[in-house]
């Protein structure tokens, strides 16, 4: 049997053996609670690994990276070419910024030891705050210990029963999850559509007390960005607050990085609520939100992710500044990152390799199909010497796993093309050998 191609019977067994292993709903009295091995979401993560290893897969997450993961990282002794890191103008590893986190440590320890509320601020977080507000121009901003509680915690709190929460169907899965407890009205858009949002809009908005509709400024698995002029104008016309998640778009868009709202020529104080995390070009880890006056004193009396959370590290916190500031002080990286994703998507393309709609910003999807296909692409890539992650079902649709390539300023040309004309190679390849093909479709529907 060519490598690759599974064994039919084997797997349609494996599948039955794992449906049957179920568990049954409902729990006798006296029986008492159930081990969490018989939870359904083990049981499913158990039952895809079980595929993935008749078909001589491993799992290629939680791989050990071992030193900075820069645009070459190390992993199991080899150097590799990285793009599965969020390090898009490459402050992770800059002087400057370690020495910002190294000093603040030795000024203010390692942690703040509690929440502001019961430990107090430092300077440092003053610090940060005040940045973000100019970067966006609003009156102020808070800080989070999370960015995926950023989003929840806000959502959460801003909105409430009587509500309407109108977002993007490609929304990160914080915004849903902020959705949901808040406990507002939901309707989702298709992506990027502005008149199916126009037409919810018109039949839903008179309904409800305050609505809000939420987007990304960079969209995490497709790597395109929205149409924020429309946004902005359905948002005035309707009486809508309007929410954009940046957490991949600084760093990304428009000419300095500065984000959406500079890419699309839009004035950053038409947006109600900035959302972004510390973790991508900022080199940190949180969240932050910046937005008015009274929307910032909101969060920082109410929002249960900030109040009732640890604050967020000083050195992080020091280390956000300092990369903000280099970010706007060095344009350069910027321009050397969405060079970088141009060359990567005209190289792709050429080879006839789909990337969606993805511009030129720092995410490019290399779409694949089905999700064993996208982890044996991974797998084969790492033994070539490129380090990719795929993104697979429930993450993303049925049938759209793909390959997610992060780009940064400090890859150079050769690693770009190099990875490119892997990447067609290897999935010619397991495209020739039948490689997902030959899958039952219910094994993958997960």
């Amino acid at each position: 049997m060519r490598e690759g191609a599974p064994n039919k019977a084997d797997l349609v067994a494996a599948a039955r053996a794992a449906a049957q292993r179920r568990p049954q709903r409902g729990v006798a009295v006296g029986e008492g609670p159930r081990g969490f091995d018989s939870h359904p979401d083990y049981r499913d993560s158990l039952r895809m690994k079980q595929v993935g290893a008749l078909v001589g897969l491993s799992t290629p997450f939680f791989r050990l990276h071992e030193g900075h993961a820069q645009a070459v990282t190390r992993i199991a002794g080899r150097e590799v070419t990285n793009f599965a890191s969020y390090d898009y103008c490459g402050l992770n590893a800059d002087p400057r910024v370690a020495a910002a986190a190294k000093a603040a440590i030795d000024l203010y320890g390692v942690s703040p030891s509690g929440s502001r509320l019961v430990a107090g601020c430092r300077p440092v977080h003053d610090a940060l705050e005040a940045a973000l507000a100019r970067h966006y121009e609003a009156e102020a901003a808070l800080c989070f210990v999370s960015g995926h509680s950023t989003n929840v915690s806000t959502i959460a709190q801003v909105m409430g029963e009587g509500d309407l929460i109108l977002h993007d169907a490609l929304c990160h899965n914080s915004i849903l999850v902020g959705v949901k407890l808040s406990g507002a009205a939901r309707r989702a858009f298709p992506h990027n559509d502005m008149a199916t949002l126009e037409a919810l809009l018109a039949e839903n908005r008179g309904l409800y007390r305050n609505a809000l509709i939420v987007t990304e400024g960079l969209f995490s698995m497709d790597g395109d960005m929205p149409p924020l002029a429309e946004l902005v104008a359905l948002k005035r016309r309707f009486g809508c607050w309007l929410m954009v998640d940046e957490a991949h778009a600084l760093g990304c868009v428009g000419a300095r990085g500065a984000g959406s709202f500079e890419a699309a020529g839009v004035p950053p104080g038409d947006v109600d609520i900035w959302m972004g995390t510390l973790s991508k070009t900022l080199a940190a880890t949180g969240g932050y939100i910046a937005g008015s006056a009274a929307l910032i004193e909101l969060l920082r009396d109410h929002a249960a992710g900030f109040v009732y959370s640890v604050a967020l590290a000083p050195a992080l916190a020091a280390a956000a500044t300092q990369a903000l500031a280099l970010l706007g002080a060095e344009p350069e990286r910027v321009a050397r990152l969405q060079a970088n994703a141009a060359l990567f998507l005209d190289a792709a393309r050429a080879a006839g390799l789909q990337t969606g709609a993805a511009g030129p910003f720092g995410i490019v999807p290399v779409l694949v199909g089905d999700s064993l296909l996208a982890a044996k692409l991974s797998e084969r890539l790492l033994a070539r010497g490129v380090n990719v992650m795929p993104v697979m079902f429930p993450a993303v649709p049925m049938q759209g796993a793909r390959l997610r390539f992060f780009l940064s300023a400090l890859h150079d040309e050769t690693q770009v093309r190099a990875a490119v004309a892997a990447t067609a190679e290897e999935l010619e390849g397991l495209r020739r050998d039948g490689f997902g093909s030959a899958i039952p479709p219910a094994l993958l529907g997960m």
